[in-house]
C-alpha cells in the first residue's frame, strides 16, 4: 500500500510543481483527481471511480472509499494490486467539500 501526504506533491501556492519529473507529477496528478473525485460527493456513495489504474498495462479502474472519522481516501485498482492512502488532502483546490 502506497501511503500519500498529498500536500508533499504541492508547492506553497497549492500548485503541482511544473519543476517536479514527468513520472512525479504524473502521480501527484494521479492523486488529486483521486481527492477530486472522492469530494465531489462526500462521502461518496459509489465506490468505483472513471480513473484509470496508473500502474503499466493495467486497464482497471480505481474503487475509491474515504475514512470520514480519520479523513482518509482509501483507493484500490479493481484489476491488479496497486492500492494506497492519501491523507492531509484537506483545503486543498481538490477538495470539494463545501
Amino acid at each position: 500500500m502506497l501511503i500519500s501526504i498529498l500536500t508533499h506533491f504541492l508547492d506553497k501556492k497549492g500548485n503541482i510543481p511544473k519543476e517536479m519529473t514527468k513520472s512525479g507529477r504524473e502521480r501527484a496528478s494521479f492523486h488529486v483527481l483521486i481527492v477530486d473525485s472522492a469530494t465531489k460527493e462526500y462521502p461518496p456513495a459509489e465506490k468505483y471511480s472513471q480513473i484509470r489504474c496508473l500502474k503499466k498495462k493495467c486497464t482497471g479502474l480505481i474503487e475509491i472509499e474515504v475514512d470520514t472519522k480519520n479523513e482518509f481516501i482509501y483507493w484500490n485498482c479493481n484489476k491488479c494490486s496497486e492500492a494506497g492512502r492519501i491523507s492531509d488532502w484537506q483545503k486543498t483546490k481538490w477538495d470539494n467539500r463545501k
